[in-house]
């Protein structure tokens, strides 16, 4: 669904968003667990990011009314109401096309980013139990998808205790003032586009035929 070549003007002009600042999307989960623990984290590293760029605009697109409450009660928490912050609900696409840095939670928004050819810092924090559970378990170096389909880190992730509002502030600026890093996740996305691109729905559809077939037979 998503273009090879995002419109960055096409997407701003829909969103209504301010010309000639530079666009950060923030995506701080999809769900209430993750709001619960990302959303002040993902607020607060605007807020220091915005002190050391200050022609900025953040985008938070909110998959539910629910989390879009959640991000907005932790604006006023923070008192942070003076952020040039567009929050929406839904809108990820276009968010995505629009902006030219994103913050995302680890999970499927990661590989919607990819897709969308924005470069992004990966962030993710939880419950310390379920953390250390995770750790257990985790089989692979990394967690974001776009990483895991690299087979290195192409992308920065900051996970849990290293996922501190100055962290992800610090690590924006540093993709915001390396360009050659934006180039080259720019460029393995683009890779990435094309290998998922292959026919994707016809072959997914073919797989479940030949398993409803072997049923059969």
């Amino acid at each position: 669904m998503i273009p090879l070549a995002p419109n960055k003007d096409e997407a701003r002009a829909q969103l209504k968003l301010p010309a000639g600042k530079l666009i950060v999307a923030l995506l701080p989960g999809s769900r209430r667990s993750e709001l619960h623990y990302m959303a002040s984290s993902f607020l607060l590293a605007a807020h220091r990011f915005r002190q050391e760029v200050h022609d900025v605009h953040f985008v938070c697109p909110t998959v539910t009314r629910e989390t879009r409450d959640m991000f907005e009660r932790a604006v006023h928490q923070h008192s942070r109401t003076d952020l040039p912050l567009t929050l929406l609900f839904g809108h990820s696409h276009e968010v995505l096309a629009a902006a030219d840095l994103a913050l995302v939670a680890s999970g499927t928004a990661t590989l919607e980013t990819a897709l969308s050819k924005t470069p992004m810092v990966i962030a993710y924090r939880q419950s310390p139990i379920t953390w250390a559970m995770m750790r257990a378990m985790l089989y692979l170096p990394y967690v974001g998808m776009p990483n895991i389909l690299a087979g290195e880190r192409l992308v920065p992730e900051l996970l849990q205790d290293e996922a501190t509002p100055a962290s992800l502030a610090a690590a924006l600026l540093a993709l915001l003032r390396d360009t050659e890093a934006q180039k080259r996740q720019i460029a393995r996305f683009h890779d990435f586009h094309h290998l998922l691109r292959r026919n994707a729905a016809e072959r997914a559809a073919d797989a479940v035929l030949e398993v409803l077939d072997h049923g059969h037979a």
